[in-house]
């Protein structure tokens, strides 16, 4: 027994009630990516038993058959559950991801189980059906962990994708040559019979949808420039993201990337729209979408946390650059207007 004069045990201090509980989330949080992890590596080792069992002859009896369906959809079931218990206040963004995630891997299981139903024999597509779940398990791993980080992912992927339209716009420029093909030995064996097909044979095409006519050139300049615009803007919001952006402000992050996501689209459509034969009036109704959207994007931004100084001059002189490439469009197409 411990004397009268002997020193209490130090008893540790609680953090107050309120306090453990926000700990408590905090760290049930924490484990669902494991959970997520885990789940997924079950669905794989359910295809992969599935492949393996009704790819061979004799095929399992009734009852082993009723226990291995019962367990892929176990798993499946445990794999949809996961989503579903993401609170929502965890972000838009990061939901998305992880259905398209949930969704890959059901439609998966769903195909393996139909190919292993239609042809069950050793010679089929089930290695195949089954690779394919095991990819699509294999990116839960790689889902972000919170919504700013899935908030970076779905902006570089924008950033990537106007990059490669811009790219392809640039190279379509660049290669093209509206007198290719034209001047073939035939047509030079053909010189002296003109005729009414005489400013074919002299490098003029007479078929306008195969090459862009004068107008059309000019046309183009201010569109790639203001794709750049564009590739330039979608860069600078999110460098804001990555270096500002919040995890706790997930509405204000969702918000950005809803309306990133738009500008991509926007620019595809302006890309396509210049190829021959042109439109001036689609390039011009395709061009203003894209403005409208860019400059939402760069409104809403400006006014969120992740710009922490609205008066940054940047955001003023790309709305000033993207409103002269308008401006241009509009002076090149406005003839179109008045026919």
């Amino acid at each position: 027994m411990a004397s009268a004069g002997a020193p209490a045990a130090a008893v540790p201090t609680l953090a107050p009630p309120l306090e453990q509980l926000r700990h408590l989330a905090r760290e049930l949080r924490l484990l669902l990516p494991g959970v997520r992890d885990e789940a997924a590596v079950k669905v794989s080792g359910e295809a992969t038993t599935l492949t393996e069992v009704f790819s061979r002859l004799p095929l399992p009896s009734p009852q082993e058959t009723q226990r291995f369906c019962e367990q892929v959809h176990a798993a499946i079931q445990a794999i949809i559950a996961i989503y579903y218990s993401l609170p929502k206040d965890q972000g838009i963004t990061l939901r998305k991801l992880v259905r398209s995630a949930t969704v890959d891997i059901v439609d998966g299981m769903a195909q393996l189980v139909e190919v292993l139903f239609i042809t069950p024999s050793p010679e089929n597509n089930d290695l195949i059906s089954c690779n394919n779940v095991w990819v699509a398990c294999q990116q839960v791993p790689r889902i972000p962990r919170d919504n700013k980080a899935a908030a970076l992912l779905m902006l570089t992927k924008s950033v990537d994708f106007v990059k490669d339209a811009h790219e392809e716009m640039e190279r379509a420029v660049e290669e093209y040559d509206p007198y290719c093909g034209l001047l073939n030995d035939t047509e030079e064996d053909n010189s002296d019979n003109y005729g009414d097909e005489g400013d074919d044979v002299l490098g003029c095409p007479n078929n306008r949808d195969l090459y862009w006519s004068e107008e059309d050139q000019e046309l183009i300049t201010p569109c790639l420039a203001l794709v750049r615009a564009s590739k330039a803007g979608l860069k600078k919001i999110r460098i804001l993201v990555a270096e500002n952006g919040k995890k706790d402000q997930v509405a204000q992050l969702d918000d950005i990337v809803d309306i990133s996501d738009e500008i991509s689209p926007s620019v595809d459509d302006l890309a396509l729209s210049i190829y021959p034969p042109m439109c001036h009036l689609t390039v011009r109704i395709n061009s203003a979408k894209l403005v409208s959207v860019l400059k939402k994007a760069l409104e809403i931004t400006k006014a969120s946390h992740v710009n922490p100084q609205p008066e940054d001059s940047w955001i003023p002189l790309l709305v000033n650059a993207v409103d002269h490439c308008m401006n241009r469009i509009k002076e090149l197409t406005q003839s179109e207007l008045e026919l």
